[in-house]
């Protein structure tokens, strides 16, 4: 039977072993000067492909109870985890929710010119379509 460990009451000092004194005499790897994996400073940032091809952009209010949603289409040679990726970066610009759906980005609101903007800083080329 393990033995309970009890604080004493009568005011004599408490005996107490630091789980960390081990660590006083182990010594630390040193670390290296610089990471193997350390991007140098001078080197230019990698730049993304330039014309990633054409998006269509819409607005949607139909089977949606009179809300509308921005609807982004079109995405050629995009994987899944990078079309997730854009679309959490439009939620977090546009302060809405949205969702991946069927191989399109669904943005709650008619937030065209914000989603516009950041696919155009991904590489792509926006066009509005519809109304």
């Amino acid at each position: 039977m393990k033995e309970k460990k009890r604080i004493p009451i009568s005011g004599e000092p408490i005996v107490w072993k630091s789980p960390f004194a081990v660590l006083k005499n182990v010594s630390l790897p040193s670390t290296p000067k610089e990471p193997a994996d350390a991007v140098k400073a001078d080197a230019p940032p990698p730049s993304r492909r330039k014309d990633r091809g054409r998006v269509d952009i819409s607005r949607q209010t139909a089977h949606r109870g009179g809300k509308t949603v921005t609807v982004v289409t079109g995405f050629i040679g995009i994987g899944l985890a990078e079309k997730e990726a854009l679309a959490k970066e439009m939620q977090k610009a546009c302060g809405t929710g949205g969702t991946v759906k069927e191989g399109r980005i669904e943005i709650q609101g008619d937030k065209r010119t914000e989603v516009a903007r950041i696919l155009t800083n991904a590489g792509f080329r926006p066009v509005f379509a519809g109304g």
